[in-house]
């Protein structure tokens, strides 16, 4: 094996690609648009599939015994390499795609290790040093979209269901509301009420446009709207909302923390081995202090049956919030690659 890697971090917006040395160093990372029914609105799912498959095939220099460690944003059988779906990326389509497959016909010459992205930076955090001595280790990414996983640090071992799969959180029914009302919204994956449609980053958006539909007054008056009047982007307008303490904005992401913190508090409540739960992903980034606050503002009001009441800080010990660069998905693309935690390599 090389001693370089190829690595890619492919996500619904975008494909990041690096060396990743196994020694644990990325290096000269790039980044380009991800061939997305958002950016091709007009192709079909296997036009959209094709493209994929030429961009990571392509991008791979002609070497000797070459290596490539993909971390790949979809519901994937990690058995397998046969993707069942990406709503960010193909949006309602969910027939299986082998994407270990397509990629070994095209670069046969390429020795290929596909994993989930939550998978991915759930390898690179778990190999953190202050994590080695967890039992368990569980990572939520709350990006374009939402899932989850969970490794036994004991055995390395991150189990799989029936169709190899775990921690797809992001297509849960999830219960959202605001200005004391039900929200039930559309999910990139075409169904309705799932988490991701009211609390991943397209979800926040469709929320907070319920919310001005709702409380227009409000809306209007709020420092958010006017932020976003001003030209600046959702995104960061809410930041700024939030960081001016603006109450429309902090009721909004009150809204949207509420699902999140449902599924993490049933996850803590099953599995007490759990000893620390990573929250990452480009909202919570985005975001930073104010995401974790809100979101422990909920488990707090409610959390754990006896539990919260008798000993308050064990879950406020077990959620914390990665740093940039603490779970990165294209070292641990290559740290699949390297050990053989991947599908049919």
């Amino acid at each position: 094996m090389s001693t370089a890697i190829t690595v890619f971090d492919v996500g619904g917006t975008h494909i990041r690609q690096a060396w990743w040395l196994r020694e644990g160093e990325l290096r000269a990372r790039t980044s380009r648009p991800s061939p997305s029914f958002k950016r091709f609105p007009n192709a079909t799912a296997a036009e959209l599939q094709d493209m994929m498959v030429r961009e990571l095939s392509d991008a791979v220099t002609e070497t000797p015994e070459a290596v490539v460690g993909v971390s790949f944003g979809a519901a994937l059988d990690h058995r397998t390499g046969i993707v069942y779906a990406s709503a960010p990326l193909w949006g309602d389509h969910s027939e299986p795609f082998d994407l270990q497959a397509a990629l070994s016909a095209r670069r046969p010459d390429v020795t290929w290790h596909i994993v989930n992205d939550v998978t991915a930076a759930l390898l690179h955090a778990a190999a953190a040093p202050g994590r080695m001595g967890h039992r368990k280790v569980l990572l939520a990414t709350i990006s374009s979209g939402i899932a989850c996983r969970t490794i036994d640090q004991r055995h390395g071992q991150i189990s799989v269901d029936g169709c190899g799969l775990q921690g797809e959180i992001g297509h849960l029914p999830a219960v959202a509301e605001l200005a004391g009302r039900p929200v039930t919204l559309n999910c990139d994956c075409g169904e309705q009420g799932h988490l991701a449609a009211c609390s991943s980053g397209p979800g926040i958006a469709q929320m907070a446009h319920v919310l001005q539909q709702r409380e227009p007054e409000r809306w209007a008056n709020s420092l958010l709207a006017q932020l976003i009047a001003d030209g600046v982007a959702f995104e960061r307008a809410f930041r700024s909302a939030l960081d001016e303490q603006d109450s429309l904005a902090i009721e909004l992401l009150d809204a949207v923390t509420a699902p999140v913190a449902a599924v993490l508090r049933t996850a803590l409540c099953l599995d007490p081995e759990i000893d620390e739960t990573v929250l990452t992903g480009g909202v919570v980034h985005g975001l930073g202090q104010h995401y974790r606050h809100a979101l422990m503002g909920h488990l707090t009001r409610q959390g754990l049956y006896l539990t919260s009441e008798r000993t308050p800080e064990w879950l406020e010990q077990r959620v914390t919030v990665s740093s940039p660069g603490e779970a990165d998905s294209l070292a641990g693309a290559g740290i699949a690659a390297c050990t053989g935690a991947s599908v049919a390599s």
